[in-house]
């Protein structure tokens, strides 16, 4: 006998958001919405050793999806910000759009190489999330975020 399961994951989004609790007027997830999302593709988290290894390939698109203060106080080398209240909106551009807004070139659905990352997880989580429920299924974060990179680079890269 086969027993086949298929599960489809939802993520309700609380009042308590990606900011320790206090709404972040640029953060466009709203209260009590839902997000559907697809099982990633691969595994959702990227590790300092993982994104470090991934530098030499032109083809990575590493989003900060921090507030643009934040970002300009320090970001990891090759970057772009997008802040997280910005995300929706700035997937849902035309790729010329995108690029002029931006600077970079638009990712698409199907890229493996889209990797984001905030501070310290919470808020590249949530952006993952967003990710995933617009089809960007293989799509991963940096958990530990720029506070993680910084402690890296500061030991060496090691």
């Amino acid at each position: 006998m086969l027993l086949v399961v298929c599960a489809l994951s939802v993520v309700v989004v609380a009042q308590e958001t990606h900011c320790g609790g206090t709404p972040d007027r640029l953060c466009d997830v709203k209260p009590e919405a839902v997000y559907y999302k697809e099982p990633p593709i691969t595994d959702s988290e990227v590790s300092y050793k993982q994104l470090k290894s991934m530098f030499p390939s032109s083809s990575i698109q590493l989003f900060d999806v921090r507030n643009p203060d934040e970002f300009e106080a320090g970001h990891i080398p090759g970057s772009t910000n997008v802040p997280l209240g910005e995300l929706q909106e700035a997937l849902r551009l035309s790729s010329d759009q995108f690029k002029q807004r931006f600077g970079v070139r638009a990712p698409h659905k199907e890229d493996s190489s889209i990797v984001v990352y905030c501070q310290r997880g919470r808020r590249s989580a949530t952006a993952l999330d967003i990710m995933w429920a617009l089809g960007f299924s293989r799509a991963r974060h940096y958990a530990g975020g720029y506070s993680d990179w910084v402690q890296h680079e500061e030991q060496g890269g090691v």
